[in-house]
């Protein structure tokens, strides 16, 4: 370990030569001065790069407290920071350097709407302290919940930032999801008043809310509240109804009369959100996320890209998603304009707008790498031909540069001596130096025509493990994809792939002031580098824990601060030679110690209710629910034969048919059961198979205690599996 000490006025910089390129670390103990403070200590411990960094922090320890998590030992770490940013203490503190900083500059585009709209960052500051001073004027206090129902568009960031600036928390969610759901949801948060997006969804809410919830008022985001009131007049009788505009203009009088900004007030320890993990029975669970939670992430998300003012940031995730809602936090306060689109429009306006920096799910990812597949497979004779040859050479071209440059994850485990490790890269090296010319042919005559569809800069994929041949080609064309990692009660990310240093098949490393350890998921001893095994993390950005569920947050945190992921995965060995020399201390995903299944689409859901509500059929002894990092949900079902049959010929006999039943016949009552026993959970399955060879602890496939061995059933039926979703 260097210890190195400089004395500067505000900003530390540190420069890493050839002689501490091999240190694992390096420790910066700095006495930062300033002209209105006495001189305070700082300690900070650096990643060791051979990349210039600069870090500006804030001398005030104070300030340093006010920013820390509930957390002990866990700071919000500052890299990249302005001495604004460093003074941050709530979220709506974002809006106010914004403001200052980037004035005039556009900050939001939403082309798709009625009316379209396009705000500077002056107007959306204006904007958010007025609909938190209507929510004032509407009679809410600090620390009472208003419900967000509503999906991606400029006013649900305003709607989100008001109620936060007000001094209040918001619980969100999207309008895909059942009334049932967003009832749960509204009473479970202790909601007082409700933020909408639309009419419509109001009247599917409203009828469940008459019976069961008080409303003080309803903010509709989008649309006319005339049809609300001609249809609910009961219900709306006492409850006011305000449209967008008019909540605006409530909180912009009522601005000129008071001086006071409630959100100066605000604690960074102070919940900000709650926000709903998927769940399958209705009752999700709510996790509690602070201010100091959320400006870690905007902090510190500095430490994998460095974005510029003016610069453009297309978006089509939901934004009570937290991936997407960190990213938009995080690249509005560095002044980045910010569209917003839908999957009817991103082709479009990936070539419209071009952007700088694209954020999606793998399936988003999935779907346009699909796009370009059709286009190619529609050629026809030479054209195709040689495309798919080009292809296929320029793959061969990328596995060879990712061995020479020691990018080679699938080394990663083994010690090679240096004789081998000389030998695999000056191989790497032929089949690079033969193939580079047949490359930059491919990338004139094919990847050109896919980058002008694929208009983007850099590309970043969380909420699900990106699929290998998609990662393989989107680096093949030129967009680095950094994969991150996370879950919501993270905030969510813990670690990213770092563009200059991006290991494909690894989430990268942890972003500053986050700890992941690896242990072993029946003892809790810590693993060493390379051993797979149960991921933990700690940090700032670890959640205050579920909202009135105490024993889910002690079961989630352990008393030390470290928080279950859930995920099975290993760290990279640090390596000077050989093919993985720069994946070490990479974090690789290995699979789900818990049972929780997450689908493409970035969506949660708990395999084992499912499982429960299907098999009170009685057509059904056992299933096994599957689809971790699919679109969709399939199920392995251990069928009861003799019921199945009798089931399926009474069925054939209602219709005046006396044959035997068939293998389709057979699959078309399991299908009715499915859906009708799957008719009260939020996600449904799509596909299936049916097993006839009964589960036991004899044959291995249930544990001593009647418990499914998952990996067991998986493994025997792999071909089975691998059918469900071809």
């Amino acid at each position: 370990m260097a210890a190195l000490c400089v004395s500067l006025p505000r900003t530390v910089v540190s420069c890493r030569g050839p002689g501490l390129g091999q240190l694992t670390g390096c420790h910066l103990a700095t006495r930062l001065r300033s002209p209105w403070r006495e001189p305070k200590g700082l300690e900070f411990n650096l990643r060791a790069s051979k990349h210039l960094r600069v870090w500006t922090v804030c001398a005030s320890l104070e300030t340093r407290r006010n920013v820390e998590s509930t957390r002990k030992g866990a700071p919000l770490l500052v890299e990249g920071a302005t001495d604004g940013d460093a003074k941050w203490v709530a979220v709506p503190d974002i809006w106010r350097t914004a403001a200052v900083k980037y004035g005039e500059r556009v900050a939001l585009v939403d082309p798709h709407r009625d009316p379209p709209a396009e705000l500077t960052f002056s107007q959306v500051e204006e904007a958010i302290l007025n609909f938190a001073e209507g929510l004032r004027a509407a009679g809410i206090q600090p620390n009472q919940t208003v419900a967000l129902f509503a999906d991606n568009s400029y006013r649900w960031l305003i709607a989100d930032q008001g109620i936060l600036a007000a001094g209040a928390v918001n619980a969100v969610r999207g309008s895909r999801s059942s009334a049932e759901e967003l009832l749960y949801i509204y009473s479970h948060s202790d909601s007082v008043a409700l933020v909408i997006d639309n009419a419509e969804l109001f009247k599917k809410l409203a009828p469940m809310l008459r019976e069961s919830a008080k409303v003080k008022f309803v903010v509709l985001l989008w649309g006319d509240k005339q049809s609300i009131v001609s249809t609910n007049g009961s219900f709306l009788k006492d409850t006011p109804i305000h449209t967008f505009d008019e909540f605006v203009e409530l909180g912009e009088g009522s601005r000129e009369t008071s001086s006071e900004q409630v959100h100066e007030k605000i604690h960074s320890d102070d919940t900000a959100t709650l926000v709903y993990t998927s769940g399958t029975t209705g009752k999700p669970k709510a996790v509690m996320l602070t201010h100091g939670n959320l400006l870690h992430q905007v902090i510190n998300l500095w430490s994998v890209i460095q974005p510029s003012p003016g610069q453009r940031f297309l978006t089509i995730l939901p934004p009570w998603h937290m991936y997407e809602r960190s990213c938009e936090y995080f690249y509005l306060s560095r002044g980045v304009n910010h569209v917003y689109t839908s999957v009817k429009s991103l082709k479009e306006d990936l070539v419209l707008y071009k952007p700088d920096y694209f954020v999606a799910v793998p399936l988003v990812f999935d779907l346009l790498y699909n796009g370009v597949q059709k286009q190619l497979n529609a050629a026809t004779g030479f054209r195709k031909t040689l495309a798919m040859a080009l292809i296929s050479i320029s793959t061969k071209y990328m596995d060879a540069k990712r061995v020479a440059q020691g990018r080679d994850l699938a080394s990663a485990r083994k010690k090679q001596p240096i004789f081998t490790a000389a030998k695999e890269w000056l191989a790497a090296m032929v089949v690079m130096s033969i193939l580079l010319p047949l490359h930059l042919i491919t990338k004139l005559l094919v990847f050109k025509k896919i980058r002008a569809t694929l208009t983007m800069g850099t590309a970043i994929s969380g909420g699900g493990s990106l699929p290998t041949h998609v990662d393989k080609f989107f680096e093949m064309i030129g967009i680095p994809v950094l994969n991150g990692y996370g879950l919501t009660e993270t905030s969510p990310v813990l670690s990213c792939r770092l563009p200059y240093n991006n290991i494909l098949g690894s989430v990268g490393i942890p972003i500053p002031g986050t700890r992941v350890k690896i242990v072993d998921p029946e003892t809790n001893r810590q693993l060493g580098p390379g051993i797979k095994g149960l991921v933990k993390a700690s940090g700032p950005q670890i959640m205050k824990g579920y909202y009135k569920n105490e024993e889910a947050t002690k079961k989630a945190i352990d008393p030390e601060g470290w928080f279950d992921t859930g995920d099975l995965g290993w760290i990279a060995p640090k390596m000077g030679i050989g093919c993985a020399r720069r994946c070490g201390g990479v974090l690789i995903l290995d699979g789900r110690a818990k049972d929780t299944i997450v689908l493409s689409t970035g969506e949660n859901v708990e395999p084992t209710e499912i499982e429960e509500v299907m098999s009170q059929s009685s057509l059904i002894q056992n299933i096994v629910v599957l689809g971790q990092d699919q679109r969709r949900l399939g199920a392995l079902v251990v069928a009861n034969k003799d019921e199945l049959y009798a089931a399926a010929k009474e069925r054939m006999q209602a219709k005046g048919n006396t044959a035997e039943p068939s293998d389709a016949d057979l699959r078309a009552c399991i299908r009715e059961e499915l859906r009708t026993y799957g008719a009260g959970c939020s996600h449904s399955v799509a596909t299936f198979e049916i097993l006839y060879e009964p589960f036991t602890v004899e044959n291995g496939f249930l544990t001593p205690t009647m418990k499914v061995r998952r990996d067991v059933v998986t493994a025997k039926y792999k071909e089975q599996v691998n059918a469900l979703f071809k």
